[in-house]
């Protein structure tokens, strides 16, 4: 019988890591595909056995790479579920944003998820796979990193592109937004500042920020049999950031009960 794949770049991270896990419930081989050979293999046998978790060197901004990467995949089994987790942010503001960093940061967040998805297109085909692309509710709202926030709402466009041309290919496609993370990235900002969570957390409806464990598990539904008739959505998983604030609607309302 051959073997399911799920395929998690950025797979080194927590966010990655976290999908990896929660993927393997339904997977038989994940394949954790990462740009830091050395992260990528402690990834992946911190999860389990070599033959279940296997680490992936790939550059994601590189159509040769990722060639070979769905290559490996192709030798594991057949891709059913393709992430594409793999992004960073660079620049805070428009200001300090150069030509070069708005390049760097479309290419990683937006032109990578394309060349993944060209590259086992035809496993996804053979297998009615799906694709999950992990955007950021920057794609949707101005929450700064602009570089980053253009190519998460292009990444965002993408999504719904391949839903609606690959369709008939069996083929499902659909985003998930994460708000504020609590990420080894957030930590270190929390090592600066100690009160950035809780300066964070009063802009989110349920009080918290977001676990990597949340990302993941709305990753493991939408790849999942009880998705099956979803396509071309973006599910936020922003502790109720994308609905409202409630401290602006107690000023706009002047009532105690937000």
């Amino acid at each position: 019988m051959t073997k399911a794949i799920a395929i998690v770049t950025g797979a080194a991270g927590d966010i990655g890591r976290a999908i990896a896990a929660r993927l393997a419930v339904d997977h038989d081989v994940i394949l954790m595909v990462d740009i830091d050979v050395a992260a990528g293999e402690k990834a992946a046998r911190a999860l389990g056995p070599a033959e279940r978790f296997v680490a992936q060197s790939c550059d994601v901004t590189n159509e040769a790479s990722v060639g070979e990467m769905a290559k490996r995949a192709a030798t594991l089994g057949l891709v059913r579920t393709l992430v594409n987790n793999a992004g960073a942010a660079r620049a805070v503001s428009l200001h300090d944003t150069t030509a070069e960093i708005w390049r760097m940061d479309n290419a990683l967040n937006l032109e990578a998820a394309f060349l993944c998805f060209r590259a086992v297109e035809d496993q996804l085909k053979a297998s009615k796979g799906s694709v999950i692309n992990i955007a950021s509710v920057n794609g949707m709202n101005v929450f700064g990193h602009p570089a980053y926030s253009a190519a998460k709402a292009g990444l965002l466009h993408l999504t719904k592109l391949i839903a609606v041309e690959y369709g008939k290919f069996g083929i499902r496609s659909n985003a998930v937004a994460p708000g504020t993370v609590r990420t080894q990235a957030w930590e270190a900002r929390a090592a600066a500042n100690p009160n950035v969570f809780e300066e964070a957390r009063r802009w989110y409806p349920l009080q918290r920020v977001v676990d990597p464990a949340d990302v993941a598990n709305a990753v493991s539904f939408l790849a999942g049999s009880q998705a099956a008739a979803i396509t071309g959505v973006c599910l936020p998983v922003d502790c109720g950031l994308t609905a409202g604030q409630a401290e602006l609607a107690r000023t706009f309302s002047q009532s105690e009960h937000y």
